[in-house]
């Protein structure tokens, strides 16, 4: 079997969910919350709350971006997770800020919250656990969900 060659946002994205992981949050990469959207990553927090992370590896990867502001509304919070060389000041001020690398990161601006209406997070929270399941179920079966 060969190694599955990772791009640069999916090594920011790995090192954004073990930091994650580290405050409690479960991660999913690539969710999709609705049909036509795709989050680089999705964190389910320890008190039910969601952050999305959106992964950029550079300024070309953020300028093609015109489609983040339609993901405001399927979180609690969002973020930006960047390397150390990104330039920062691009980045909207009212978003987070995460600096990450293949191996980990560090929240360096906290947004303020914006809460899901309840019936967005009962549903959200129904497709992040069958996202999830799914993802299980096709690494003991990959035969299985074709």
């Amino acid at each position: 079997m060969t190694p599955e060659i990772l791009q640069p946002g999916q090594l920011l994205a790995r090192g954004v969910c073990r930091h994650l992981r580290d405050l409690d949050f479960t991660c999913l990469e690539e969710f999709s919350p609705e049909r036509g959207k795709r989050l680089d990553v999705m964190a389910l927090g320890p008190k039910g709350e969601f952050w999305i992370v959106e992964c950029k590896s550079s300024r070309a990867d953020f300028t093609a971006d015109a489609k983040w502001s339609g993901y405001l509304e399927w979180s609690d919070r969002y973020f930006w997770a960047v390397d150390p060389e990104f330039p920062v000041d691009l980045l909207p001020q009212d978003t987070g800020l995460i600096i990450a690398d293949s191996f980990g990161a560090e929240v360096v601006r906290m947004p303020d919250a914006t809460p899901l209406a309840s019936a967005r997070r009962r549903a959200l929270t129904f497709r992040f656990a069958r996202c999830a399941a799914l993802r299980m179920q096709a690494l003991r079966d990959p035969m299985g969900l074709i």
